[in-house]
């Protein structure tokens, strides 16, 4: 395989642009500006639980063990920012935490210049194949693999992998298929489909 960007579409350049498409942020109500909610009687509500995170993903049978997991955010036409460094894995912090209902989603890199990054062997994943992933409150979720599928970027699965699924899904996301020269980008996406194994 050419070793070459993965996510990123040009090098060197300031706009970077994401491997794989990601949904717009969800729309919910939000108070109007001011407002301030009445004063209640009774017992002082329940600190806010710390945000929790997922901070280590292993993934056994490709070799990959990779600490620090670095949030996700969308860009501003609504697609998945990629990891600023080809060495990162990130976790689309919009989305569901691994091991809460829903898909979570993390993404990488596949290669670069200097060599392969994290998500190089994602392509070699099978059924049944473990993911684990550690979070920040101490869980250690482990995922199965369903199913590996490529898709041209052009029509890239939105719903399918950021849609509601049914209980804990992961998705895993990186660039596949063969490397354009032209547009200094890969044609396809690869993506890893898992759900939370519980045995």
């Amino acid at each position: 395989m050419i070793a070459e960007r993965a996510f990123f579409v040009l090098l060197g350049l300031a706009a970077l642009t994401a491997c794989a498409p990601a949904p717009t942020a969800p729309a919910g109500a939000v108070a109007p500006a001011g407002t301030v909610p009445p004063a209640v009687s009774g017992p002082l509500p329940l600190p806010a639980r710390a945000k929790v995170s997922p901070v280590r993903l292993a993934i056994p049978a490709i070799g990959l063990d990779q600490a620090g997991l670095i949030p996700l955010a969308l860009g501003a036409a609504g697609e998945l920012q990629p990891p600023g460094r080809f060495s990162d894995v990130g976790w689309y912090e919009g989305g569901p935490v691994p091991g809460d209902p829903g898909p979570a989603v993390l993404a990488a890199h596949v290669d670069s210049r200097s060599g392969p990054a994290p998500f190089f062997r994602l392509r070699d994943l099978r059924s049944g194949d473990e993911v684990r992933v550690t979070r920040s409150d101490g869980a250690d979720v482990v995922f199965r693999v369903d199913s590996v599928q490529r898709y041209p970027k052009s029509e890239f699965p939105t719903q399918a992998v950021y849609g509601p699924a049914p209980g804990n899904a992961l998705r895993l996301i990186t660039c596949g298929g063969s490397f354009d020269p032209a547009k200094r980008s890969y044609r396809d996406n690869v993506v890893v489909y898992a759900s939370q194994r519980w045995d």
